[in-house]
Formats: C-alpha cells, sequence, structure tokens
C-alpha cells in the first residue's frame, strides 16, 4: 500500500453517543510511535471536547491493545531531551484523565509497558480473556511513564504496585480482576461489543453527574475531609442545576425512564 494511501495510525469513529479511539499499527502489535503519539493527541482533544461524543472507549487494532513504547525509536529520541519529550504527551494524557466523559478500555491481547499506562488512564478497565498486562520499564531500564505509577498504585496498592513494577511479571486478565485494575473479563471474540454496550448505557446518562462523580474520586486522593466535604457540596449543587437533574426528578415522579441530554 502506498504511504498516501496508508491508514492513520490511530482511528476514530462514532456510534451513537460512543466515540471509539483504536491503535491502528497491529505489524507492532500498536506500539506507541510518534504516529500513535501525535494520533492520540489528535484524538483526545477532538473528542474530549465534543459534546456529541458522551463516552470514550480506547482499544487496539489486531491481536493487541498496545505493547508498549516504540522501540524503533527510543535511539533517536536519546538525541532529545527526555523531559521535553515526555511533557510533549502530558496535555493529552491530562485530557484524557479529567475530562467529564467516562472513558472505558477494552483491552485485547497484550498491554505493555506504555499500553498498560495508557490502559489505566481509563476509568474503568475492561480485558479479553487472553489478554495479560506487563510493566516493560525494568526490561529495558526505563522508569515507568504516562502516569502508571500514579494509576497503578490507586488501584491496587502502594505495595502491590511496587511489587508488580518492580518484578516486571506478566499479570493474566483473569488476575488483574482479581487485582482490582480490571472490571470484568470477557470472551475475547465479544470484547468489543460487550464495552460498546456498556458505554452506549453510560452515553444515555447524565453527564454533569458522571463528571462531578469523576472528579470527587480524583480528590478524595489529595484533600482531608473537610475539604472533600466542601468540594463535595459544590459538585451536588453543580447536578442539582443540571437539565439532567431536573429530567432525572421528572421521571422519578413520573415512574418513567429519564431521558437525559447531558446538560
Amino acid at each position: 500500500m502506498a504511504e498516501s494511501e496508508a491508514e492513520p495510525f490511530v482511528l476514530t469513529e462514532r456510534r451513537g453517543g460512543v466515540s471509539i479511539i483504536r491503535l491502528n499499527e497491529p505489524r507492532t502489535l500498536n506500539a506507541l510511535s510518534p504516529g500513535i503519539k501525535a494520533g492520540l493527541a489528535e484524538a483526545v482533544a477532538g473528542l474530549s471536547s465534543d459534546p456529541g461524543s458522551r463516552a470514550i472507549v480506547i482499544t487496539g487494532t489486531g491481536r493487541a491493545f498496545c505493547a508498549g513504547g516504540d522501540i524503533r525509536s527510543m535511539d533517536e529520541h536519546r538525541a532529545v531531551p527526555v523531559r521535553r519529550r515526555m511533557q510533549a504527551s502530558h496535555e493529552w494524557v491530562l485530557r484524557l484523565m479529567t475530562c467529564e466523559k467516562p472513558v472505558l478500555a477494552a483491552v485485547n491481547g497484550v498491554a505493555a509497558g506504555a499500553g498498560f499506562s495508557i490502559a489505566l488512564m481509563a476509568d474503568i478497565v475492561y480485558a479479553a480473556e487472553d489478554a495479560r498486562f506487563k510493566a516493560g520499564f525494568p526490561g529495558i531500564g526505563a522508569a515507568p511513564d504516562l502516569a502508571l505509577a500514579y494509576t497503578l498504585p490507586r488501584a491496587v496498592g502502594a505495595m502491590r504496585a511496587r511489587e508488580i513494577l518492580l518484578t516486571n511479571r506478566e499479570i493474566s486478565a483473569v488476575e488483574a480482576q482479581a487485582l482490582g485494575f480490571v472490571a470484568t473479563v470477557f470472551p475475547a471474540a465479544g470484547l468489543l461489543d460487550e464495552v460498546l454496550a456498556i458505554a452506549d448505557t453510560l452515553a444515555c446518562g447524565p453527564s454533569v453527574s458522571f463528571g462531578q462523580t469523576k472528579r470527587l474520586i480524583a480528590r478524595s486522593f489529595e484533600l482531608p475531609l473537610e475539604a472533600f466535604l466542601e468540594q463535595e457540596a459544590y459538585a451536588q449543587m453543580t447536578a442539582f442545576g443540571s437539565d439532567d437533574f431536573a429530567e432525572g426528578v421528572a421521571a422519578f415522579r413520573a415512574k418513567r425512564k429519564p431521558e437525559f441530554r447531558g446538560e
């Protein structure tokens, strides 16, 4: 296939209120190449600010979610100041992890290194039966990046996170669910359909409520109780002022299903 006809490194697709971000370099197991990084930055920026996109699903093309950093480009990266190179990814990482929309990961196959990091950026992680997770970073003498040392301890606790990140052992989907960083394990053939069904339900939900809930959970790790309760009061004030809250109350009183519009 000619270069001009090549598929994008990251594909996006809209299904109703659900947007799909698909890493799309299957020949490298979707390793985090410069093209995938640029595609993620563009996709996350667009979808996180698009009011029509009310839930986001991240997955990979082929038999892998993401095999980690692109080893092919690491030699050239040594010529670029590491801090500057990492900062180039910080904007889309922050956007993805702090956007008000529910973000779901559908982990098909391996999620290693940066792929593990991307999976745990999601609010909820779902995995195929044959999915597996591995830190990867110790194997090449690197430190964990893309927030993995932030998200993993919050999911499994500090001691278990140290064990996973330092020993570099592989974790099956079943063990990942037992440890608590995967919500549900699905048969590989039906993974994406199952996750899209969940995402569709969330896309029809109260977006303001979801956004405030995500914000409160994030702040609960940072604030003392008194300050957290104050944040909770502001969050509830915001939710009570939304059209979705008015619709939810009206639907409850009328004994019907609410029709949330995300406002």
